[in-house]
């Protein structure tokens, strides 16, 4: 498994290093698109006319445009919460079963109140399903840190695992007790009324009021991390024990803090993909937000901000890879191979920056 920890070098050593390593992400990514040029070559394609599709042909109009940002909410949302464990230095690799969590607790919400003759609005239900989504998330993140909390046990293998059960669960879920009993024994829950589903925000797209969730997620968080005492509170209890015991920090309370934060804005996550673009409950709800979530964490640089930049990145690289299959007759796993190539250049572009820096203090 790929150690992430050298990303760190985010953390100020004075102004170059903090302009150096915010640069890191842009230079990772100039190196992406060169090597995947390349890579469109070997392919036996127009490397300009690839990129095109790939990068530019998602963005032609309103509608193609709402498709990325609708597909930056879940990845943002996820981010969010992991800079908050990074920052906090708890390594959650498991915000995709904290989604698949929230996204049941949700559908089953909505399932709950979609009955004939019900009295409730569409606005309270998606309320109730947001905060069940988010309870789903908290409720599985708070497994992992029972674990590490009272049994030390590693939270990278611990959250992971619990990704596959989660996997699992949604499987006996849609085939189950939540199972729709006129989807011709298709795994799915019936589709949603339309009133318990997100308004659209542009006309002619699927971009729904997630989005605008999200934006304010991301100012929230942003203060929390930078401007309050509770964030700072978190940070040093993660990455310095010590020193938050001598100044009254509760570590546990950071180990809790982080992943319970993390776990809710994942389940809110798929709270807003089974209550938006897809309106039911489905095995596939996720095809790996939550791992490429890791990814636009750290392109944003553990900044709440950024990880809207690195949001619309990752998308770019769903989208394109689509294209790219349905266009170019190329496997739909090119998206994947650029995320690997992303951050694969991230880490590279981290760890050189970091020893370079480590080498000039040494000789200062």
């Amino acid at each position: 498994m790929a150690d992430f920890r050298p990303l760190l070098t985010l953390a100020p050593r004075g102004a170059p290093s903090r302009a150096m390593a915010y640069a890191s992400p842009i230079i990772a990514l100039a190196l992406t698109l060169l090597f995947g040029a390349l890579l469109f070559v070997a392919l036996g394609k127009d490397p300009v006319s690839a990129l095109k599709v790939f990068l530019v042909d998602p963005l032609r109009d309103k509608r193609a445009i709402g498709e990325v940002l609708l597909k930056t909410v879940p990845l943002v949302l996820c981010a969010l919460g992991l800079a908050v464990c990074y920052r906090a230095n708890v390594w959650n690799i498991g915000a995709d079963g904290q989604l698949i969590l929230g996204g049941i607790f949700a559908g089953a919400t909505v399932l709950y109140f979609d009955v004939p003759g019900h009295t409730i609005g569409g606005v309270p239900v998606l309320v109730m399903a947001s905060l069940a989504g988010m309870a789903g998330g908290m409720l599985w993140a708070a497994i992992t840190a029972l674990l590490r909390d009272r049994f030390n046990a590693n939270e990278i293998l611990v959250s992971l695992m619990l990704t596959y059960i989660a996997q699992q669960l949604i499987l006996w879920v849609v085939n189950g007790p939540l199972k729709d009993p006129q989807g011709m024994n298709f795994p799915q829950s019936k589709v949603f009324s339309p009133e318990f589903l997100l308004p659209n925000l542009l006309s002619g797209s699927r971009l729904h009021a997630g989005f605008v969730v999200m934006l304010v997620l991301v100012a929230i968080m942003t203060v929390f991390v930078f401007r309050s005492f509770a964030g700072y509170r978190l940070q040093v209890g993660g990455t310095a024990p010590a020193a938050a015991r001598y100044a009254g920090f509760s570590a546990r309370g950071s180990l809790w803090s982080a992943l319970l934060i993390s776990g809710a804005t994942a389940g809110l996550a798929g709270a807003f993909e089974v209550t938006g673009p897809i309106g039911q409950l489905l095995p596939s709800i996720s095809p790996g937000y939550g791992f490429t979530a890791i990814i636009v964490a750290f392109v944003g640089r553990l900044h709440p901000v950024g990880t809207v930049f690195g949001g619309i990145v990752m998308s770019l690289f769903y989208i394109g890879g689509e294209m790219a299959q349905s266009r170019l007759g190329l496997p739909s796993a090119l998206g994947w191979v650029f995320q690997g190539m992303l951050l694969f250049f991230l880490l590279a572009c981290d760890t050189l920056i970091d020893n370079r820096l480590r080498w000039r203090a040494r000789t200062a």
